[in-house]
């Protein structure tokens, strides 16, 4: 008899107040690392109606134009009008922004080697239900938040406005995704819109566009259940960075560290640790010897490498997780500053991710399956 069991995952596509939030935050990071990759930055970004805050520390030896560039990514993601509820244009921006204090950085190198900026547990995991290798039902939420942005700004439903949300629950049975129970898609609108026009176009143009066909036979589509959905974005509701940290990672299936991941430069270590930690666990599902991988990384502030590796691994050939746990960390050099150069994060990157999901995207050095031939070994 099979088991099956319901997963659901959310995403918030780029209008959302949050995730605006986020972009600013990393815009800021991408413009300190193009101009000082020695930069020092942990920039947190307060948005609601009509004005943002950008506060944090930052040190380096580049001028950063934050108005300007907080103003940028609000323009470009598309809340270009006061109509909408924000306009780039008359957006007040405030700076709040401090140096590091010296003794957090005099601590951060030790013997030559970069340190571990605070104490901290990152996750990080892989699974083999998708080609990224991130959920099913995660993957599908983020392809639909996308497809809202994308038909918004091709302008094939131009009464779409930035602000939107999706959620999809799944049914699996013995761990693979057969059926989608439940899609719901919330979405700002021009105010003129017929509720019924915006529910069919959704439907036909993003949902039934997006998710597999022969999945969709007795899945419920709510578009806008609540009804209409003019005022949105920071208009209604505020937004700070860090607050959509399950969406920037693998859905409410896998635990989170607890750490947020934008408006941190690529050296502080919930940063750093959670980009190592999905590396690992995609190189392990990658070697073919497991479903899934889970990797848990403590690192103790001042510490080059964790102090702490766990893995477990779902559906495995029999991998014992405690033995390959204790090889990875004893023959692998976990240590932060080797972990920057392998996975190439000391470059401007993080804008582009700061929305639908920091993993199972392409070009990025923690999605590299490199180290699958090693890990073979210890398996």
């Amino acid at each position: 008899m099979s088991m099956y069991i319901l997963r659901t995952a959310e995403s918030a596509t780029e209008g959302q107040s949050d995730k605006i939030a986020d972009q600013i935050s990393d815009a800021v990071v991408d413009a300190v690392l193009q101009k000082d990759t020695k930069g020092s930055v942990a920039c947190e970004t307060l948005i609601s109606n009509g004005f943002c805050i950008v506060a944090g520390e930052m040190t380096t030896d580049s001028y950063v134009p934050i108005v300007e560039i907080a103003k940028n990514t609000i323009r470009e993601i598309g809340y270009t009008d006061s109509a909408y509820g924000f306009d780039y244009r008359s957006a007040g921006v405030i700076t709040a922004v401090n140096e590091r204090t010296s003794d957090l950085s005099e601590g951060m190198t030790i013997n030559g080697k970069i340190g571990a900026s605070d104490s901290s547990s990152v996750v990080g995991f892989a699974c083999d239900e998708t080609p990224e290798m991130i959920p099913f039902e995660t993957s599908l939420a983020r392809s639909l938040a996308e497809k809202l942005a994308e038909v918004r700004k091709s302008g094939l439903l131009p009464f779409l406005l930035p602000d939107g949300k999706t959620q999809v629950t799944v049914r699996f049975e013995d761990d693979i995704p057969v059926a989608i129970e439940r899609i719901v898609v919330s979405v700002q609108h021009m105010r003129q819109t017929p509720l019924g026009q915006l529910r069919e176009a959704v439907i036909e143009e993003v949902i039934k566009n997006t998710a597999p066909k022969e999945m969709l036979a007795d899945c419920e589509m709510a578009v806008n259940p609540a009804g209409t959905f003019v005022i949105g974005g920071p208009q209604c509701d505020t937004g700070l960075t860090g607050r959509k940290n399950i969406d920037d990672c693998y859905s409410s299936r896998v635990p989170h560290g607890g750490g947020a991941l934008s408006g941190k430069d690529p050296m502080r270590i919930d940063r750093l640790g959670a980009y190592l930690a999905r590396y690992l666990a995609k190189n392990i599902v990658a070697t073919g010897a497991a479903r899934s991988a889970k990797v848990r990384l403590v690192y103790q502030i001042g510490t080059p490498e964790p102090i702490v590796v766990t893995i477990r691994t779902a559906l495995s050939s029999g991998i014992d997780d405690h033995a390959l746990a204790a090889r990875i960390a004893k023959e692998i050099d976990l240590t932060s500053g080797t972990t920057a150069e392998r996975l190439n994060l000391l470059k401007a990157q993080y804008r582009k991710i700061a929305v639908y999901g920091h993993f199972g995207r392409s070009g990025f050095g923690w999605e590299k399956t490199d180290l699958v031939s090693e890990i073979k070994r210890f398996v």
